[in-house]
């Protein structure tokens, strides 16, 4: 069921209804749990395809439920291996392929962000940061919410029962308005810029397999093309978000943002804290910090602890990008990830030994360096999505090959330049501009901001119209 289908529409409708026809809390529980039941059958031809996901949640709640009984480092250690095992042979990594696979094909989707939410359960009842014994209509209701399932974001339990239950306040009109033009705001990206963001890159990506070896041409033109998709793959996923937590608020959630201007980020690690954010925090407090600590009990001197630092990025950060696929392309992205954090960490190191905190603040607030890493940033994350749009690893090599190292260095500078000097101008103007601000109260006025709103939906309705074909989640695939 995609999110910009007729369908949904019509299901994320009956559902909103439904839940508001009674305050009692397990009615509305029930229909939450229900809602989640029929969007998973929404993606079935049959049966047996749903089989994996019931074993495998049932292996996740047979998991936590023993630790929950027995808090043993040992039968967690037990419990992430038979979870981790499961995931990837469901997964069907292919440098796996020894495990084998299910002889018929079955649902993938939403198995990564279930994943999370088991492994986060399990370590947080082991813990003892979780206490309470969860049900199992609970359990179903966080691991498999409708509006997560598909594409996060990853939603702690502790917060996902507060929620749960309690009572929920009734909706007034700015509650109502705020979620419909946050939904409306999702599918003005989502069908609209994305969508054209994915046409010109597959136009120009055509021209791209096409174009003559080496060169400036071809240099500028993968610039262009993993720029677009960049794009596309942004307004894509920030507008998915925008429409479930927009939804979330006429259901009574309130799941946490996703994104926070990435494109603000003056260095890697930065942004990666506005990028996926649910996901970049899961894998701090689940991998990073568990595996600093590990290091340093292992080197204990001080002088190696900022080392160890570069050495626990580098590791989350290429099982992070190892997470987005399948094949020995994303084992490259992963390393690509894992190296930009690790060179941003020591770039940190390195200034701040022979400038001092002092002044290597300083140069982080001058206005040159300022664009100049926003510019490097952007470049590096943009070239490493190359991966995610040639997962195969014929077709990325041909491609580098194609480019050479002149090649692909001329597109980062051609990226980082464009970039940086592009953020430069449009936030002297923003600053500039001050007439909209000074107009706060028209601006917010309830005629201009339901006329607001009223234009957003006519545009998606229009285009969806013209193009008759809903633009799809790209981050299911991953």
């Amino acid at each position: 069921m995609s999110l910009t289908s007729a369908s949904f529409f019509a299901f994320l409708a009956i559902t909103i209804v439904a839940f508001h026809l009674s305050a009692s809390v397990p009615y509305r529980r029930f229909v939450l749990g229900a809602a989640n039941a029929v969007f998973i059958a929404s993606y079935l031809n049959n049966f047996i395809e749903v089989i994996p996901l019931l074993v495998f949640l049932l292996l996740g709640y047979g998991c936590i439920s023993l630790i929950h009984l027995r808090r043993s480092g040992v039968i967690l250690a037990m419990s992430l291996v038979a979870v981790l095992v499961a995931y990837i042979f469901l997964k069907r990594f292919s440098f796996f392929e020894p495990l084998g696979r299910l002889p018929f094909p079955y649902l993938l989707i939403g198995l990564s962000y279930i994943l999370f939410r088991i492994v986060h359960m399990m370590i947080d009842i082991r813990s003892g940061d979780l206490a309470e014994r969860v049900g199992p209509l609970a359990f179903f209701r966080y691991t498999c919410n409708f509006l997560c399932f598909v594409s996060g974001p990853i939603q702690r339990y502790q917060e996902f029962r507060e929620m749960d239950g309690r009572e929920h306040q009734p909706l007034d009109s700015i509650r109502v308005y705020e979620a419909f033009s946050r939904i409306a705001t999702g599918y003005l990206k989502f069908v609209i810029v994305a969508a054209t963001a994915d046409y010109a890159f597959g136009y120009l990506n055509l021209k791209l397999a096409a174009a003559n070896p080496g060169g400036l041409t071809l240099a500028v033109e993968y610039a262009a093309v993993a720029s677009l998709y960049t794009m596309y793959l942004y307004f894509n996923f920030s507008g998915s978000m925008d429409v479930v937590i927009g939804a979330g608020v006429l259901l009574g959630q309130s799941l946490p943002e996703n994104f926070d201007k990435p494109f603000v980020a003056r260095s890697f690690l930065e942004f990666w804290q506005r990028w996926h954010m649910t996901l970049s925090q899961w894998f701090k407090f689940y991998l990073f910090n568990p595996l600093l600590m590990l290091l340093m009990s292992l080197f204990t001197a001080p002088a190696l602890t900022a080392y160890l630092g570069v050495v626990a990025f580098f590791v989350t950060f290429l099982v992070m990008g190892v997470w987005h696929g399948t094949t020995v392309v994303f084992v490259i992205y992963g390393l690509l990830m894992g190296a930009g954090a690790s060179i941003n960490k020591i770039w940190q190191i390195f200034c701040t030994d022979r400038l001092g905190k002092k002044r290597y603040r300083a140069l982080s607030e001058n206005t040159a360096y300022i664009y100049f890493a926003r510019g490097l940033t952007v470049a590096y994350f943009v070239l490493a999505l190359t991966c995610l749009w040639t997962p195969e690893l014929p077709q990325l090599v041909s491609l580098m090959g194609r480019l050479g190292f002149i090649g692909v260095a001329g597109a980062f500078v051609a990226v980082a330049l464009a970039f940086g000097l592009a953020a430069l101008i449009l936030d002297t103007v923003r600053t500039r501009i001050v007439m909209w601000d000074s107009l706060g109260t028209i601006r917010d006025g309830v005629l201009v901001r339901n006329l607001g709103l009223a234009g957003k939906m006519m545009a998606v309705l229009a285009v969806a119209t013209l193009f008759h074909k809903s633009p799809d989640f790209v981050y299911k695939a991953f």
